[in-house]
């Protein structure tokens, strides 16, 4: 017999042992399906295209279902930090989800990339880093672009929910400070067909513009029922509609929609000395090569620069706690914190303690839909 032999097995034991344990585990909520499935599917996407190592380690994502429903959402975290260990949480796709994901994820002291914006208060977002546009930054955008071309009343209409709180609040702070004065403030659920009643006020206050706060194909809805009454002056969006799913279900209807957005969905079109351009362009360039040409969209570039923050982090947390344990968690929390200029698809995220998203106006433009798809804004 080879006396060599139990040695050679131990070794070969000891070394895959080593390789787990310093293996990083990243569990993943997403709703894929339900009403928020037109942003969820392109979440999702993104993972089959992410590198297999994060700082420098193997990285492992488990990735559930929660349908966008916010109580699924919530039990899959618990079971991902509880059951499965996980290192750090991702998700979910819509505010409602995420906010209830984020408020397990500070409870439990589990560093968590919200891939959706959370409706909690900074006080208590300490594990919680936010990777898309905060709604304030976008809606500036759309508030100048209203004041440079002459709107003084404008319409609200927005989902019945979180989303369609932020949306009208971060409209309200810009737009009164602006001369422009909100004159309605219609909402609808998610999974509604009809917002006709809502149109009809609308249409009967007749504002210089209209603002909608839905997202995905659920944002399509009050402009087609605007457009199909006669609603002839603008209608602006918000960044959770700037998918193509948005223009399949709207159109011509949607024809002329304006919404602020991330690099990622115009590259080609951005100046050549954009730092997001090479960036957004590969991403871009991955995505439509494995899911078909036009596919591009924000949501996807959501989960990317989620990763990619995650990947400068955990290099830093590994040099000071294994994987797997409360250590490396509060440790990637930490080094999350102070990520700098980590250039992703959207935007430069340089977080703070004070800075849980670190985005800066370089993350927006303004994009309309021209001749079926989304064009820069000029």
């Amino acid at each position: 017999m080879n006396k060599l032999l139990p040695l050679t097995l131990g070794l070969a034991v000891s070394f895959a042992s080593a390789a787990v344990a310093q293996e990083v585990t990243i569990g993943v909520t997403l709703g894929a399906t339900g009403p928020g499935a037109s942003l969820g599917i392109h979440y999702k996407n993104a993972f089959q295209l992410m590198p297999k190592t994060a700082g420098g380690l193997p990285v492992k994502f488990i990735i559930l279902e929660d349908n966008t429903d916010p109580t699924a959402a919530a039990k899959n975290a618990r079971k991902l930090i509880t059951e499965d260990k996980v290192d750090a949480i991702m998700g979910s796709v819509s505010v409602p989800s995420t906010t209830q994901v984020a408020m397990i994820a500070n409870e439990t002291k589990t560093p968590m990339i919200a891939l959706s914006p959370v409706a909690l208060p900074p006080d208590k977002r300490e594990w919680i880093f936010t990777v898309p546009q905060p709604v304030p930054l976008m809606m500036s955008a759309v508030v100048e672009h209203m004041k440079a071309h002459g709107v003084k009343t404008v319409g609200y209409i927005g989902f019945s929910d979180s989303w369609g709180d932020l949306v009208l609040s971060s409209l309200k702070q810009f737009a009164e400070p602006a001369g422009i004065k909100i004159v309605t403030d219609e909402r609808y659920a998610r999974a509604d067909t009809s917002v006709t009643g809502q149109v009809i006020k609308i249409l009967g206050a007749n504002p210089d513009a209209v603002v909608v706060g839905g997202s995905g194909t659920g944002g399509a809805l009050p402009q087609i029922g605007l457009v199909e009454r006669g609603y002839k002056k603008q209608i602006y969006h918000n960044h959770g509609t700037a998918n193509r799913e948005f223009i399949k279900v709207g159109g011509k209807s949607v024809e002329g929609a304006i919404a602020p957005t991330g690099a990622l969905l115009v590259p080609e079109e951005l100046p050549a000395d954009n730092p997001l351009k090479p960036v957004a362009t590969d991403f871009i360039n991955s995505y439509e090569k494995a899911f078909g040409a036009g596919t591009r969209n924000g949501f996807a570039g959501y989960s990317y620069d989620g990763f990619k923050l995650l990947d400068a982090a955990v290099a830093d947390a590994a040099k000071k706690a294994k994987p797997g344990t409360p250590e490396f968690r509060q440790a990637l929390r930490d080094s999350l914190e102070n990520v700098k200029n980590v250039v992703g698809t959207h935007g430069v995220y340089n977080m703070t303690p004070t800075d849980h998203t670190g985005l800066d106006n370089r993350a927006r433009v303004l994009v309309r839909v021209d001749n079926g798809a989304w064009r820069l804004l000029k």
